[in-house]
């Protein structure tokens, strides 16, 4: 009589994946709290340290609830890139690999891991700035289209921060990526208006990914006119996808071959 092996889809695969992701996030507690407490800790620097001396034309809780949130999620997905990192260089990896496991599975985990304890920090991030002073005047399709918008940012930044994990060869140069992600924000309209920087910034700050996507996120939130920001952040976030995605499948089969 033969045997029969069940064998898990690739879908079931990622999941386990992931969940495995989220147990290691919960056992380091340093890092968890980290992630969890740095958009608190941002969001009041911000507001009360920084924002009366700010003139947006609005509360500056108004204003800078956006910004905060796009920081806080280019932080925690960056830091996909030291988990990746740190599973190539213990060895569980090639473990996984004795197993049979795709490499879609192990890194889509990771990124499925991301998005998890990212959406965990935006619902904290949102509902601390309720609770100061933040009052957002949207419906429910704007409340989601924002939410959608956030969520494919998350899954651009995790993917590219996934293959930076990949080329990094130690977790401490892998942790150069968090850095990045996290500058990225300062050069845009997170914290201030682009129209109050110097002439050279001004124009990176213009064509750079993360200000449509900022503006998308203010605009649904606060219910004023989106303009062309949507169509610009969907295209940025596609086109970070389109590139990275591919990459990470070429580095993956050079570094595990």
């Amino acid at each position: 009589m033969s045997e029969l092996t069940l064998r898990p889809t690739r879908a079931g695969e990622a999941l386990v994946m992931m969940a495995r992701c989220v147990r290691l996030s919960r056992r380091n507690v340093d890092a968890l709290l980290t992630s969890l407490l740095l958009p608190v800790l941002l969001m009041l620097l911000f507001v009360y340290l920084f924002g009366g001396a700010i003139d947006t034309g609005t509360r500056y809780v108004t204003y800078v609830v956006p910004g905060v949130l796009l920081l806080c999620a280019s932080f925690g997905a960056a830091t996909t890139a030291v988990s990746v990192t740190t599973d190539l260089t213990n060895g569980i990896i090639e473990r996984f690999r004795t197993m049979d496991v795709s490499a879609t599975a192990i890194l889509g985990g990771h990124v499925a891991a991301s998005i998890a304890r990212n959406t965990v920090s935006t619902v904290l991030v949102l509902a601390l700035a309720v609770a100061i002073g933040f009052r957002p005047a949207v419906d429910p399709l704007r409340w989601l289209a924002a939410f959608g918008v956030l969520l494919l940012f998350l899954l651009a930044v995790s993917w590219l921060s996934a293959a930076f994990g990949l080329l990094a060869r130690t977790p401490e140069a892998a942790s150069g990526f968090t850095f990045l992600a996290m500058f990225l924000p300062y050069p845009s309209s997170a914290f201030v208006p682009v129209e109050t920087m110097p002439g050279w910034i001004r124009g990176f700050a213009d064509h750079q990914p993360v200000t449509p996507v900022i503006e998308t996120l203010r605009a649904l939130l606060l219910g004023t006119p989106t303009g062309t920001a949507p169509v610009l952040a969907v295209a940025w976030c596609l086109g970070v996808l389109a590139v990275s995605v591919p990459l990470t499948a070429v580095l993956f089969r050079r570094r595990v071959a």
